[in-house]
C-alpha cells in the first residue's frame, strides 16, 4: 500500500515534456502568475513550481556563552525527560504518574545539560555562535506540459506589467553581486577624469638635419680668405 502511495506522488510531481514558461525572482511572484492563469480558466493542473539554484543560507542568532549552553542543555533534557517518564508509565502503570515524571525531569536534564557541556567543550572555541540553517532557491521557474506551454506564454504576456518586467534588470538576491551587476546611483560631484600618461615625444628630425647641413665656423672663414 504504501509503495502504491509512493508511486502515485512520484507520478503527481512529473510533466509531460514539461517546457518552461517563465523564470522569477521570488515565489509570491511565481504564485502570482499561477494565481493569474488560475483566475483565466487556464488549466492550472498542467502546471509547476520549481525552485532552482539552491543556495545554503546560515543565519548567525547570537554568540554562544555558558548561558546558552546550559539554556540548550535544559530545552533538549525536559523533552528527553518527558519521552522517560512516558516509557516509564507504559512499563510501570501501577507507580504513582507524578513520581516518575519527576524521576524521568531530573534524570532528563541532568543527561541533557551534560552532552550540550561536552558538546560545546569539543568544539574547542572553534564555532562559539548560534545559527539556523535552511536551504533556499533563488530562482523560480514555472513549468507546463508541451501541450499547453504556449497557451501559458500567451497568456502571461497579457498580464499587467508582463512586458515591462521583461526588459528590468536583474536584482541581487541576499547581497551578492551578480555576474552583470552595475554600481547604483550615486548624487554629488562627479568624480575627476582618470590621467592617462602623455607618451614620449618623437626626436625633431628637421632640426637634426639642419645642425647636419651647417658647416663649422672655421670653414666659413677659410672659403672667405681664399
Amino acid at each position: 500500500m504504501s509503495s502504491m502511495q509512493s508511486a502515485r506522488m512520484s507520478n503527481l510531481f512529473e510533466l509531460e515534456y514539461p517546457q518552461s514558461v517563465g523564470v522569477y525572482d521570488s515565489y509570491p511572484e511565481a504564485q502570482k502568475v499561477v494565481d493569474f492563469l488560475a483566475d483565466s480558466k487556464f488549466p492550472v493542473q498542467n502546471l509547476a513550481i520549481v525552485g532552482t539554484e539552491l543556495r545554503s543560507v546560515e543565519r548567525v542568532t547570537g554568540r554562544r556563552t555558558w548561558a546558552t549552553v546550559f539554556g540548550v542543555g535544559l530545552q533538549n533534557g525536559v523533552t528527553t525527560g518527558l519521552l522517560v517518564s512516558m516509557l516509564m508509565w507504559f512499563l510501570q502503570p501501577n507507580e504513582n504518574f507524578m513520581l516518575l515524571l519527576a524521576y524521568g525531569l531530573s534524570m532528563g536534564l541532568v543527561v541533557g545539560v551534560v552532552i550540550s557541556v561536552v558538546a560545546h567543550l569539543m568544539t574547542r572555541g572553534r564555532r562559539d555562535f548560534t545559527s539556523v540553517s535552511q536551504t533556499v532557491a533563488t530562482k523560480y521557474e514555472i513549468l507546463a506540459e508541451h501541450k499547453v506551454a504556449a497557451q501559458a506564454r500567451d497568456m502571461v504576456a497579457t498580464m499587467l506589467g508582463a512586458r515591462a518586467a521583461m526588459f528590468a534588470p536583474p536584482q541581487q538576491q541576499f547581497g551578492y553581486p551578480g555576474p552583470a551587476s552595475y554600481p547604483s546611483a550615486s548624487y554629488g560631484p562627479p568624480p575627476p577624469p582618470e590621467q592617462f600618461p602623455m607618451p614620449p615625444s618623437a626626436p625633431r628630425d628637421a632640426d637634426t638635419a639642419g645642425s647636419d647641413s651647417r658647416t663649422p665656423s672655421g670653414d666659413d672663414d677659410s672659403g672667405r680668405s681664399n
